[in-house]
């Protein structure tokens, strides 16, 4: 509190002990159309810049909506990387071999009715198994589509190389 007092002491200090200055930054061409077509587009596009402009003002920020928008969303980033909430960007095999329990499906929360967390539990297993059987019927096929493949690359390959040979000269003549 103490040192945004003494900013914007030194602030009306500067600009000759006016109060009403426009502390913040000045309203650049790109953030006036920015807000003009979010007025066209959607209303409340337009509403937030005009907003964020006015808190800019207020407030004395000093950069413009972009930087702004931009440490928001890296403060953000930053707050959800270090509460290690971020989405992982591993493959789909990665994913589906974690299944259903570590989904959050299976935990060990229980519902109270012991009747119900038996069925549950069952099908959940149940489920688990269908999609192990998915999976390996799914490696199967992909192991199937590339024997095809490797024999369609092997056949095209022995008839360009069959093409490829010269034919076998017949009538050979010696030179002298």
């Amino acid at each position: 509190m103490q040192a945004y007092a003494q900013a914007a002491g030194s602030g009306s200090e500067r600009d000759g002990g006016h109060r009403g200055r426009c502390r913040g930054a000045p309203w650049r061409p790109i953030e006036i159309v920015a807000m003009v077509l979010g007025f066209i587009v959607f209303w409340p596009i337009g509403l937030t810049i005009l907003g964020m402009k006015i808190w800019q003002k207020k407030s004395g920020y000093a950069g413009n909506l972009g930087e702004f928008a931009q440490e928001k969303v890296r403060s953000k980033f930053d707050h959800l990387k270090s509460e290690g909430k971020m989405w992982s960007c591993g493959n789909r095999s990665d994913r589906s071999a974690r299944g259903f329990a570590s989904a959050g499906f299976g935990g060990a929360r229980s519902t109270g009715n012991t009747a119900f967390d038996d069925w549950r539990s069952a099908e959940l297993g149940r489920l688990e198994e269908e999609r192990r059987k998915l999976e390996a019927a799914e490696r199967e096929f992909a192991d199937y589509i590339e024997g095809l493949r490797r024999a369609k690359d092997r056949e095209e390959f022995d008839r360009f190389m069959n093409h490829r040979k010269p034919a076998a000269p017949t009538d050979i003549t010696p030179s002298n």
